[in-house]
């Protein structure tokens, strides 16, 4: 009874809109599909129910889809953990130390960071997934990397049950010419007829489903590794990134600082352990976390601010030379820019000619920056950045921010 008050404890009946979302939908659906039609294909034709094996293959199918399913569902409605509406440190000189969130009206918590598709500041923030339509974090991290083992292995289970039901089914009815390779199906033959002929329509759908299967097999068995890559460093995907972006700044200053990644507690199992606990509730609070010895909660919450600043400075300025409508894949903007749009739920951004650009990173046909706003929206907390194409836009002369020349800028840094 906990178990099932688990699965149904909604913060309230708004979390059930997050099934309405193309990312559950499809996995739901490659879940249904591939359970159904396993225990379908295992029961009718290759494993019958009235065998010792067949009734161990059967429950261990039950098992993959229930474990597969509780966990998947945990990742979505259980939640990452979101940082109090309004947040700020006990002590006020702290917040020298933290980013200032203008939606939440709050303080960024150490490791937290706000998500726009979720609208909140967000514990621990790894990265929001589509498939579960909700961020993957502090609360819920454990559960999403349980999803992502144990699907493949259920798959793999699904896969071998597709491939022995078309094969002792098509055995004595095509002739391979593999006299020589036979595989034992004695244990699994029956003299009576099945009581739904493996038909034309049955091959087709086991044939789709062990494709859904190893397809699923390769792509989340991926995720899973690099899931588990970063849990037993004790970072986030996103924490990978500013890391990455820390040791840039410094080799590009040349300043001779050096970054101490500070929660890394120097052993795998305990970092481990900071995510998988036999209670299912990670530690800590989300909001303080255990360091090293040469680091303090804010180490990487100035290096943030660090880098922020750096952004700024190292900006380019653009100046919006054709209109662009904001879509994903534009027609009008050349096949090359339509083919390689960037492949992230990152917004893009309408373009009216005439309109200031702050580019800061782009790929070779695609740029993102944030537009230039008056003073009230900046005022406001409104911030527009996102993604354009580069044939929209024609790099400024003058830095009006600025008021220097970009190439004499350069050689003053």
């Amino acid at each position: 009874m906990n178990v099932l008050s688990s699965l149904i404890r909604f913060e309230n009946l708004q979390e059930l809109k997050r099934l309405c979302h193309w990312g559950p939908v499809i996995a739901l659906t490659v879940i249904a599909l591939c359970s159904t039609m396993a225990i379908l294909d295992s029961v009718l034709w290759y494993w019958p129910l009235d065998t010792t094996g067949g009734s161990i293959n059967f429950i261990m199918l039950i098992n993959w889809t229930v474990l597969i399913l509780y966990n998947y569902f945990n990742a979505m409605f259980v939640g990452p953990g979101y940082i109090p509406l309004g947040w700020k440190p006990e002590s006020s000189k702290d917040c020298m130390c933290l980013q200032y969130c203008r939606v939440c009206q709050g303080f960024k918590a150490p490791r937290s960071h706000h998500c726009r598709k979720c609208n909140r500041c967000v514990m621990k923030m790894d990265h929001h997934c589509p498939w579960i339509n909700n961020c993957c974090g502090h609360q819920n991290h454990a559960y999403f990397t349980s999803f992502l083992i144990l699907a493949p292995l259920g798959c793999i289970h699904a896969a071998i049950i597709f491939i022995m039901t078309m094969y002792t089914q098509l055995y004595d009815r095509i002739s391979f010419g593999w006299s020589s390779v036979k595989i034992d199906i004695s244990a699994v033959k029956r003299d009576q007829r099945p009581i739904i002929p493996f038909g034309v329509s049955a091959f087709a759908t086991s044939l789709f489903a062990l494709g859904l299967a190893l397809g699923t097999t390769i792509a989340v068995g991926m995720l899973f590794f690099i899931q588990m890559k970063v849990i037993l460093r004790n970072r986030t995907s996103i924490e990978v990134w500013i890391e990455e972006k820390a040791k840039d700044r410094i080799q590009y200053y040349q300043i001779g600082e050096e970054f101490i990644f500070p929660y890394d507690l120097g052993s795998k199992w305990e970092n481990f352990k900071q995510v998988f606990t036999w209670s299912g509730i990670p530690e800590g609070d989300g909001i303080e976390w255990p360091v090293q010895e040469k680091c303090d909660q804010y180490t990487l919450t100035i290096e943030q601010l660090k880098q922020k600043a750096d952004k700024r400075v190292r900006s380019v300025q653009y100046r919006v030379i054709e209109d662009y409508s904001g879509a994903c894949c534009p027609l009008n903007k050349g096949v090359k820019t339509f083919f390689t749009t960037p492949c992230t739920e990152e917004p893009r951004i309408k373009l009216r000619k005439g309109e200031m650009i702050f580019a800061t990173r782009g790929l070779k046909r695609w740029m993102y920056g944030d537009k230039a706003l008056d003073d009230e929206q900046v005022k406001a907390g409104v911030r527009i950045r996102g993604w354009f194409p580069r044939r929209c836009v024609e790099k400024c002369l003058y830095d009006t921010v600025r008021d220097l020349p970009v190439n004499e800028e350069k050689k003053d840094r």
